[in-house]
C-alpha cells in the first residue's frame, strides 16, 4: 500500500524575524576592499618642486594657505592650479573662513624672481601679510 508523504506546511512554522546580517557584512567588505583599492587614486596630483636649501628657517604656523609655483611659472592655490592674476580673490574667499591664515609660498628654485614677487604681490593685495617663503633644510 502506498503511503501517504506528508508535506511540510510552512504554516506550522513560525517566521523569521530576525535580520540577517550576513550579507550586510558582505557588502560592507566589498565596499572596504573598493575604497583600499581606489584611495591612492583620489590622492591629488603634486607639482615637482625643488625646494631652494638654507640652514636656518622656522616651522610655520599650522593654518596655512598653500602656494606652489613651479619651474615654468605655474601656480597652484591650495593643491589646485589657479592663475596668477586670481590669487588675491582665493586668499580672501580663505580668509573668511579662517581670519589668523599664513600663505606659505614654495618655488622651484629655478623659477623666474618676477613669478616669485607677482604671487606675494597677489598675496599682500589680497590683505594678507603673513607670508613665508618654503625652504628645505640642509
Amino acid at each position: 500500500m502506498a503511503s501517504k508523504i506528508q508535506n511540510s506546511n510552512q504554516d506550522d512554522m513560525p517566521p523569521i524575524s530576525e535580520i540577517n546580517v550576513t550579507p550586510f557584512v558582505d557588502v560592507v567588505l566589498v565596499l572596504l576592499v573598493i575604497f583600499m583599492v581606489t584611495a591612492p587614486m583620489l590622492v591629488r596630483e603634486q607639482m615637482s618642486v625643488n625646494l631652494p636649501k638654507a640652514s636656518s628657517g622656522e616651522k610655520s604656523a599650522s593654518q596655512s594657505i598653500s602656494i606652489v609655483i613651479d619651474k615654468e611659472g605655474k601656480v597652484q592655490f591650495m593643491g589646485k592650479p589657479i592663475a596668477a592674476t586670481e590669487i588675491a580673490a582665493a586668499i580672501k574667499a580663505a580668509l573668511l573662513q579662517n581670519s589668523n591664515s599664513q600663505a606659505v609660498i614654495s618655488a622651484d628654485e629655478s623659477t623666474k624672481h618676477g613669478d616669485v614677487v607677482r604671487v606675494m604681490d597677489e598675496v599682500k593685495k589680497a590683505g594678507l601679510s603673513r607670508f613665508a617663503i618654503q625652504i628645505q633644510r640642509n
